[in-house]
């Protein structure tokens, strides 16, 4: 008997989801999506090295030898995730997904532009945009700037999707993917009811996902479905016949090397929905968020914990950009000090955090309110040179 994996794949898309290239050689998915998160676990792998320091080389080479850091990092970015897009191209047939910063979620002309980006350097690169999905939140603001993009040929992903009115509003605006959270819905539902799991035919994720599959087969949208986030193979059975999946190595491997039968549970054929259709504006789409909790809850988390992401990959992208560049750049050290003290990552460094001498701790805090921000250690860091020399 086949494996569960090349019978899914019979009836589904299987969408890799990691940015390991050699994750996805194995599974060989026709498509592959990465977020920050995916990036930054990858980043960690020492084969990849040489591709995060080819975007920072090219980023300093863009942006300017005496750009700050930060700059340069925040160029890098987008660097970066093109460039883990283009090698996942060499491996997938079809589509790769990029993501937009999750920082500009509530900012429609700034995901709009950062759009265009992307999709500027895939194309700079040779790479057309009919192989690129850009992925962006499912707020309201992100929703609209995927409208647009949609209209210039831009095809996008809505992900971070837990509620039914974002899944009406993205097929309204003519998105071409969106990417349900499955196994996220499932969390939030077991914390909510103290449950400690749920069958597959009750879990929470899997009634989400084929509640919308089913409102869109039954109105004609061409928004595809991509369910996204589980928890366990049974959520993935249980969506046999979606549009596509897109499943983590650990759930591949097992889908791999398991042998049973595997029936087709969604069919867009016979897809009937038991909900009228619905037209949503902007009131409407916060009256539905306002309605369902853990659509809002599971949305704000996870803008919150992709932007944190995004936020310690910046981190870590300066720190390897000064060792790049021998850390002798005034904003190298100064980026380096700040790393190395700001244990609890809140943005300032404590007297309490701080590693060095109390002497130098008081030349830098020239405002005397015990905290140190990057630019406090900025202005005050050629007193402290001045310090440490003499």
């Amino acid at each position: 008997m086949t494996s569960l994996l090349e019978q899914l794949s019979e009836m589904t898309v299987v969408v890799a989801d990691t940015g390991d290239l050699e994750a996805i050689k194995k599974f060989t998915p026709r498509d592959a999506t990465t977020n920050p998160s995916l990036i930054l676990t990858a980043a960690q792998i020492p084969a990849y090295q040489n591709l995060i320091d080819e975007a920072l080389r090219s980023s300093r080479k863009l942006i300017g030898e005496d750009a700050p850091v930060e700059e340069v990092v925040r160029e890098a970015l987008d660097e970066i995730s093109v460039i883990f897009g283009k090698e996942i191209l060499k491996i997938v047939p079809h589509r790769v997904s990029t993501e937009v910063d999750a920082r500009l979620s509530y900012d429609t002309d700034a995901t709009i532009e950062k759009g265009r980006k992307i999709i500027r350097l895939y194309n700079d690169a040779g790479i057309s945009s009919d192989r690129v999905l850009i992925k962006i939140a499912s707020t309201w603001e992100g929703i609209k700037a995927a409208e647009v993009l949609e209209k210039e040929g831009i095809h996008c992903n809505l992900t971070l999707l837990f509620g039914f009115g974002q899944a009406i509003a993205c097929a309204e605006a003519g998105v071409t993917l969106i990417s349900p959270f499955v196994g996220r819905i499932l969390d939030w539902y077991k914390a909510e009811t103290g449950r400690d799991s749920y069958p597959g035919t009750e879990d929470p994720g899997v009634l989400s996902v084929t509640k919308i599959f089913n409102y869109y087969k039954s109105f004609g949208y061409k928004t595809e479905v991509m369910g996204a986030s589980f928890r366990n193979i049974d959520e993935i059975i249980e969506l046999a016949g979606c549009d596509l999946l897109t499943i983590s190595p650990k759930f591949l491997n097992q889908l791999q090397e398991t042998h049973k039968p595997l029936a087709r549970k969604l069919n867009a054929s016979t897809s009937t929905s038991r909900v009228e259709q619905i037209q949503v504006d902007r009131e409407h789409f916060d009256a539905l968020m306002s309605e369902d909790r853990m659509a809002a809850d599971k949305l704000d988390e996870g803008i919150k914990g992709f932007s944190k992401a995004i936020e310690i990959l910046e981190q870590q992208l300066a720190h390897r950009l000064a060792e790049v560049e021998g850390g002798s750049a005034f904003g190298h050290a100064v980026q380096e000090i700040f790393l190395l003290n700001d244990f609890n990552g809140d943005g300032c460094i404590t007297r309490d955090e701080w590693l060095g001498s109390d002497a130098i701790f008081d030349v830098l805090d020239q405002d005397h309110d015990g905290r140190l921000t990057p630019d406090d250690i900025r202005k005050g860091f050629g007193a402290a040179l001045a310090l440490t020399t003499n």
